[in-house]
């Protein structure tokens, strides 16, 4: 299928080849008839991709003080690696329209196969979207003018603004800013009894939005226009939908208003609040948060867990159920407001004529449309013919999330040693990222065909945590090499399993255990070499905050951020110390303003005598190094701040500073490589992972079952 991206770098929009994403619990599969092109949002998300680097910072200073922030603890150059990475990847564009349903996932029950339904949110300007069941609203079959169901996401914002702003039939209401946005908002409050008066730079007025009155937003008597119009007191509320880099808007807003009116904001325009009118009248200023409760929340758009409606009425989902009933019975009608329909194939046209608009074009409304492609069904897309190096290892990758795409993959393309074979997902979007970036022999939905490639010698693992086991017993038993991004497993059947098909298996197997290849790592080893007294090891991990909805919280998913990251760290000690580690304890810090478990000390204790401390927490500040190593040895204390810097403190002090932070992933793909190629006989990492992952397991496991007995 065909899906359309935005290059971030110049703002240049294209169709990028990709597969079709494949059915999944509570989504569907919907073929896409039309998608609706919001003038506003992705004018200025265009706009902001053609501007350059200075010219973006200076737009958006907050990104630029994360930067810096991440320059002071992580170094110069690991940081602008890291922009530039992000910079390349493509950015999918369109979030509402409406299309054919072709698949149901279990736990969908509202739509069938055959189906039309409206769709918001993750409604790309795709051929084929995967969209969840709490996002899409069924259009009857005898409702003819479907099309108009592709404004459902504009429809469900407007709807959202008008709750936010409390709106009663029969009051007069002020919508600044017609387009797009602006007539659906003013139509659906004429709907609802509402007198609508209309505020704009230009008379953008139609027919079929049936105003009270227009008001240049310009007229220096606006205000006086509007007491005139509502019998001397002003407007009862104010839904702003404007798209402006000014704060006229919000002047105007307060300026109209009645005494204790509400004014919503539901477009994108400066929000600087005059205390003046706003405390004379006490006024009350709200946002609506898009298409309603539910939005950006995991539990709601990913996992299809709906909210009672005796607690929420009108949801996400019900907004846009909403929007489809006004038009089903005819309460509203936007055919008019639809100007162009445009050929998905030609999609850049519609983009010049949101952006310069050489011809002066009026247009309102821009639908794609998409015409029959069976092409689209094709689960394999051939993408560049390169010929395979017999030097190199050919690699499947499973997997093509924000870890796979913004390092995995390029540090092995920078290592030279690895040859893309093929890419497997089961979503279109991060497929299609991965493969305009990297060159991939072939990109598939079907993971079974990277197992059964012959020409694959390393299948490597990146998806979400509770499919790592199934993938890597997979491959092992297909007699794969295995590269696992840790951590391996989540539970200890699951554990069992691997060691069983590692143990019977041709192939070798390696977790994302990096940070014991790190050079600062390998340089504090060689140090505690030469001596054999047990040391003493301290590491602090300054985790982040992490909200609770975030997949690697989810125990079922992520397994929770110890099993998820601090194996990173109890393996570190065990490389340095080298002797086998006989007990390891997990204990949890109780703060209720933490509920989640990532904030705890594991304590390691080693055959060697020696002993270990980790501190892993989501309590700190973003501004403190996020990883810490302190190691006491016969007089001796090493100290690694954030894999930048090594202080060796002894008789004297020794300092060295690294411009880019190294955590060792090339070094670790240096060593798959010399392990696969029979350069490194032993292959001892591994053995290391097992245990690790054993222990924390268990002691997670004893842990669980202490709080609840």
């Amino acid at each position: 299928m065909k899906q359309l991206f935005l290059n971030v770098k110049d703002g240049t929009v294209q169709l990028i080849d990709t597969p079709y994403p494949t059915v999944k619990d509570n989504h569907v599969i919907v073929e896409t008839h039309y998608t609706v092109i919001s003038a506003g949002t992705e004018r200025s998300i265009t706009s902001f991709g053609s501007k350059n680097l200075i010219q973006k910072a200076l737009e958006r200073p907050d990104q630029v003080k994360k930067v810096m922030e991440k320059m002071s603890t992580d170094g110069i150059l690991t940081t602008i690696d890291s922009a530039f990475t992000r910079l390349n990847e493509p950015m999918p564009m369109g979030y509402s329209g409406v299309g054919k349903v072709v698949a149901c996932g279990r736990g969908v029950t509202e739509v069938e196969v055959g189906d039309i339904v409206a769709m918001a949110g993750q409604a790309y300007h795709s051929e084929v979207n995967r969209v969840n069941k709490n996002l899409i609203a069924k259009i009857p079959k005898d409702f003819k003018d479907y099309r108009q169901g592709a404004l459902c996401a504009l429809g469900g914002i407007a709807l959202q603004g008008i709750h936010q702003a409390k709106v009663v039939p029969g009051e007069t209401v002020a919508v600044i800013g017609l387009g797009l946005l602006g007539h659906i908002t003013s139509r659906i409050l004429y709907a609802y009894g509402c007198d609508v008066i209309g505020y704009d730079i230009v008379d953008k007025t139609l027919p079929g939005t049936k105003l009270k009155a227009f008001v240049n937003s310009n007229d220096e008597n606006a205000e006086d226009i509007t007491k005139s119009l509502t019998k001397g007191r002003g407007v009862d509320k104010v839904i702003i939908t404007a798209a402006a880099n000014s704060n006229a808007p919000m002047d105007l807003a307060a300026a109209i208003a009645r005494d204790r009116a509400i004014i919503c904001m539901i477009g994108v325009t400066q929000m600087n609040i005059d205390r003046r009118p706003f405390y004379e009248k006490e006024l009350v200023f709200t946002i609506a948060r898009s298409y309603g409760p539910g939005r950006y929340d995991s539990t709601y758009e990913e996992k299809g867990i709906d909210y009672p409606i005796g607690y929420v009425r009108f949801t996400e989902g019900r907004n846009i159920e909403e929007f489809i009933r006004l038009l089903v019975e005819n309460k509203v009608d936007f055919s008019d407001l639809i100007t162009h329909e445009i050929d998905f194939d030609r999609a850049e046209e519609a983009y010049e004529m949101i952006t310069t608009n050489k011809n002066n074009e009026r247009y309102i409304g821009i639908l794609l449309k998409y015409p029959q492609n069976e092409q689209k069904w094709q689960k394999t897309i051939i993408g560049s013919k390169n010929t395979i190096d017999k030097d190199k290892i050919s690699i499947g990758l499973i997997g093509a999330g924000n870890f796979a795409r913004n390092t995995l993959l390029p540090i092995m393309k920078e290592t030279g040693l690895y040859h893309f074979r093929a890419l497997a997902t089961t979503g279109g979007v991060g497929a299609a990222q991965a493969k305009h970036v990297f060159s991939f022999d072939y990109v598939t939905n079907d993971y079974k065909e990277l197992i059964n490639d012959d020409s694959i010698d390393l299948i490597v693992v990146s998806t979400q945590h509770n499919s790592h086991a199934k993938f890597v017993v997979e491959a092992l038993n297909a007699g794969k090499h295995v590269y696992c991004e840790k951590p391996l497993c989540l539970t200890l059947e699951e554990l069992d399993q691997i060691e069983e098909a590692y143990k019977e298996s041709k192939g070798e197997l390696f977790c994302g255990m990096n940070r014991r290849h790190a050079p600062l790592i390998q340089q504090i080893k060689k140090i505690l070499s030469t001596d054999k007294i047990p040391a003493v090891y301290d590491y602090i991990c300054n985790a982040g905050y992490i909200p609770e909805d975030h997949w690697t919280q989810d125990e079922k998913i992520g397994g929770g951020r110890i099993i998820g990251e601090a194996c990173h760290f109890v393996d570190v000690i065990q490389y340095l110390d080298g002797t086998e580690l006989e007990s390891l304890k997990v204990s949890f810090a109780q703060n209720e303003a933490y509920p989640k478990k990532d904030n705890a000390i594991i304590t390691l204790k080693f055959k060697s005598g020696a002993i270990g401390n980790i501190i892993y927490t989501s309590m700190g500040s973003k501004k403190y190094p996020k990883e810490q190593l302190r190691v006491f040895s016969n007089g001796i204390v090493c100290e690694m701040d954030n894999y930048i810097k090594l202080s060796q403190y002894g008789s004297s002090k020794k300092t060295k500073i690294k411009l880019r932070q190294d955590k060792g992933i090339k070094d670790e793909y240096h060593y798959i490589y010399q392990v696969l190629n029979g350069e490194i006989k032993n292959n001892i990492a591994v053995n290391d992972a097992f245990l690790n992952h054993r222990l924390l397991i268990k002691s997670l496991i004893s842990s669980h079952n202490s709080e609840n007995f």
